[in-house]
């Protein structure tokens, strides 16, 4: 089995957990958006995240998007996610890098930089959406993701994320985790947990080593009890079409239509999600032009 993401239980059910390998997901994102170093570490690291987000709190065909939008150099990250494990996303400044931290690794915390929001927007397609903001505190992502958990969702939790890329921009492992004490869970075993996390190495160390999402989870509780609920595949895959971009070109003005006729000979169109193209043609937009009259 390629990605994958675990659900699991631990320590009396004080503890919920999702642990992922999204190493191919990440890839794909890195090669539809031709990213850079440190644009690749942050989409990588906001996919995983919202990818996390939207198992956990989302149902069916609901959606969560996650907006993050710092004062450093990469600009603008929006991913969307589902509870299917299906996720896509893009970054308006993919061709940055930044030099190497203090501790010798990709700086993301300057490439999303300190000042700025993370929106999440979740929408069960039964009214108006909810959407919860909170400030970025580190820039580093998995920091913001648990701040908006503990702040907007009352779950306190701990998420951590990982992207390795190699010199050549190419990505080679990416995954995570998110542990949610749930509302039985004890100071002690909130300390205890945490220290234990602290005293992880890398994620994408433990998945260079050959470790699988549940030896993510077991690393962190090392206890008989655990149980594991789900297993599900984890893509990065967008929904769009040239049909729904149809439906957009269709709802500009005759004028508009007849403009790109006269001076492109057709049209255009890229989803800034994936990079995919789709081409109209002369007779396409002239179809258009007759159908709106």
């Amino acid at each position: 089995m390629g990605d994958y993401l675990v659900k699991a239980l631990a320590q009396n059910s004080h503890f919920r957990i999702y642990a992922v390998n999204a190493s191919q997901l990440v890839a794909t994102a890195q090669k539809s958006h031709d990213t850079w170093s440190a644009s690749t570490a942050a989409l990588g690291r906001s996919l995983i995240g919202t990818l996390l987000l939207s198992t956990s709190l989302m149902k069916n065909d609901e959606i969560l998007t996650a907006r993050i939008l710092g004062d450093g150099p990469v600009g603008l990250i929006v991913a969307d996610g589902n509870a299917n494990g299906q996720v896509k996303g893009y970054i308006q400044n993919p061709h940055i890098s930044v030099p190497l931290n203090t501790k010798g690794k990709i700086d993301v915390q300057k490439a999303v930089g300190h000042n700025g929001l993370l929106t999440v927007t979740r929408d069960n397609k039964l009214g108006q959406p909810f959407t919860g903001k909170v400030p970025l505190i580190s820039g580093e992502i998995a920091e913001d993701y648990a701040y908006y958990l503990a702040t907007s969702e009352q779950i306190p939790a701990a998420v951590g994320l990982s992207v390795f890329v190699e010199s050549d921009n190419q990505v080679s492992h990416a995954g995570g985790f998110m542990v949610q004490a749930m509302p039985d869970a004890t100071d002690s075993e909130i300390e205890q947990v945490i220290q234990t996390i602290n005293s992880l190495p890398p994620i994408h160390e433990m998945l260079q080593s050959g470790d699988t999402p549940e030896e993510l989870v077991q690393r962190i509780f090392a206890t008989a009890d655990t149980k594991f609920l789900t297993k599900m595949p984890v893509t990065f895959q967008c929904d769009c079409s040239k049909e729904r971009f149809g439906k957009s070109l269709a709802a500009l003005s005759a004028g508009e239509l007849q403009d790109m006729i006269d001076q492109q000979g057709g049209a255009e169109t890229v989803c800034k999600f994936c990079g995919q193209k789709y081409q109209f043609s002369k007779n396409e937009l002239e179809q258009m032009i007759v159908s709106n009259n």
